[in-house]
């Protein structure tokens, strides 16, 4: 009796250290509270009030073209909820850039796959596949890619391409005729306008093209 006793009570104490562990585990990952979402990359966690940034997220700056959608919709994701940070690391200014989940969720793919924001270049395990999101919402005219970029003018009598060379922090314009105007896109997620005049893009800090003749 106790032969066969012995091995089943071994059996259940070893099934239940396995459950306690996991619990442990679970209860220990269920990780921190969001209470709110500064603009389309950036989250705010309950504790201490810490602003935490998410990989791959390039999201339209605050009153910017596509910024309200990007930042409701991060807030639909997280905000009331805890999430989990992975591969933790600065940014430029000292704050923190995460991976965040959602239970097995991932945010920053989420976000990247809606088109509201824009993927921007980074190395974890999950960059292919948050490439190939971005790739697909791009291909599909999601999000800021339909809404915000654009080759053509809304209005025909403002047709002046306000573009900016990001690398170098340039700031030109194309008017009907030159030579990039038209190819040249305007991306007003990223700060790019469209004019009605010469002297309206100047002011705006904008010089024209040495394209254009």
């Amino acid at each position: 009796m106790k032969r066969v006793f012995f091995p089943i009570l071994l059996t259940l104490s070893v099934i239940l250290n396995i459950f306690l562990v996991s619990r442990e585990r679970a209860v220990g990952n269920a990780g921190t509270p969001v209470i709110g979402a500064v603009d389309g990359d950036t989250i705010v966690l309950a504790d201490n009030k810490t602003r935490v940034r998410l990989r791959y997220v390039d999201a339209p700056e605050t009153g910017l073209c596509g910024s309200k959608e990007a930042t409701e919709l991060l807030t639909k994701l997280t905000v009331g909820r805890r999430v989990r940070l992975e591969e933790i690391i600065p940014d430029q200014y000292g704050r923190g850039m995460a991976l965040v989940y959602v239970g097995g969720s991932l945010v920053n793919k989420a976000m990247v796959a809606s088109g509201w924001v824009r993927y921007h270049s980074d190395e974890t395990a999950e960059k292919e596949e948050i490439k190939r999101v971005s790739e697909e919402a791009k291909a599909a005219n999601s999000g800021v890619y339909g809404k915000c970029e654009s080759t053509t003018p809304k209005d025909p009598k403002c047709a002046i391409k306000g573009n900016i060379d990001f690398a170098i922090n340039k700031y030109t314009y194309h008017l009907p005729g030159c030579t990039q105007y038209e190819t040249a896109i305007v991306q007003e997620d990223r700060g790019e306008a469209w004019f009605c005049t010469e002297t309206e893009a100047k002011k705006a800090g904008y010089i024209k093209a040495k394209t254009c003749r």
